[in-house]
């Protein structure tokens, strides 16, 4: 299960982010002047009548979007996570209280973006996004995800908000065969004893949890959970009353991120105690993405930790 290369999700998204505007002539990407890092430089090398860098000007480039939607355009908006949270506000005011469609697409979430340090960091991006009305939110769990993802995003209408990060991508969905479909969670692995859910590529580390329980025999469950918001309230609670324990993992604060979200659920479905993995401060600088995972504990090892607490 755990088989296969790694490889990087900025590059996934720079690849078929140009398939996606050459077969459709109303897409339109701003950049807030990191079209080479986030790869949507690759959109400019082939069409750059329909790319525009608004510089290092988030708020600008969100209502610089939503004036193109307003005209039937379809814009996709490129930024770091972290620095499009300085857009909150016209992301809420312009494109959700208007309900237009604008994606908002970010890259290096989470500890990606490593070397940068703590200010670089986004960690409660998805808790920020998701209270925003309109608003989908999805996370994609690797490269091949984005890859099966993007067009659906793309031609999805409304605001969303697709949330990528930079480099590291254990192969999770890569050996799968499924139609993405926004709102909607996937089975990588059944179970009757417990579920893990998550989203993102922290869901190696909770595959990685399932097969040492497995070996300690305790049926384990894992659950991708790429759509935030809406959320799949029917796979939820069916894995809440099949195995009575959930733990959750995020790269992301457990504040109002998936746990949150799934516990939301829970609570008014069928309530099964769990347990939170995730972020619960700020980063610091590492050499890479999966050093900052080990050091704050967003670990296989701590997921087992989580479940042999629940089973006990």
């Amino acid at each position: 299960m755990l088989q296969g290369n790694f490889s990087s999700i900025r590059e996934a998204f720079g690849r078929t982010l140009v398939k996606l505007g050459e077969a459709d002539k109303d897409i339109i990407v701003i950049t807030a002047d990191v079209g080479d890092s986030s790869r949507a430089s690759y959109f400019k090398e082939k069409i750059p009548e329909r790319y525009f860098n608004v510089g290092i000007s988030e708020q600008d480039m969100v209502n610089f979007g939503a004036g193109l939607s307003a005209v039937g355009k379809k814009p996709v908006v490129v930024g770091f996570a972290m620095f499009l949270m300085r857009a909150w506000e016209q992301m809420r005011n312009s494109i959700g209280r208007m309900n237009l469609n604008v994606k908002v697409c970010v890259t290096h979430s989470g500890y990606s973006d490593s070397g940068d340090g703590s200010s670089h960091q986004a960690l409660e991006d998805i808790a920020l996004m998701r209270t925003i009305p309109n608003f989908k939110v999805v996370v994609p769990a690797d490269a091949a995800e984005v890859e099966r993802s993007l067009p659906e995003v793309i031609n999805d209408r409304g605001p969303l908000y697709y949330r990528m990060g930079r480099d590291y991508s254990p192969p999770i969905t890569s050996t799968l065969d499924y139609k993405f479909e926004i709102g909607k969670a996937y089975v990588l692995k059944d179970g009757d004893d417990l579920a893990i859910i998550g989203a993102g590529v922290v869901l190696w580390d909770a595959l990685k949890a399932a097969e040492e329980l497995e070996k300690m025999g305790i049926s384990t469950a894992v659950i991708n959970l790429p759509t935030i918001k809406p959320i799949d309230n029917s796979t939820i609670e069916y894995f809440a009353r099949k195995t009575g324990r959930i733990v959750t993992i995020e790269e992301h604060s457990v504040i109002g991120g998936v746990g949150s979200a799934v516990a939301e659920v829970v609570v008014k479905t069928y309530p099964v105690p769990m347990r939170f993995v995730g972020a619960t401060t700020y980063g610091r600088s590492a050499r890479s993405q999966r050093e900052l995972l080990d050091y704050y504990g967003l670990t296989s090892r701590n997921v087992i930790n989580s479940a042999l607490e629940l089973i006990k």
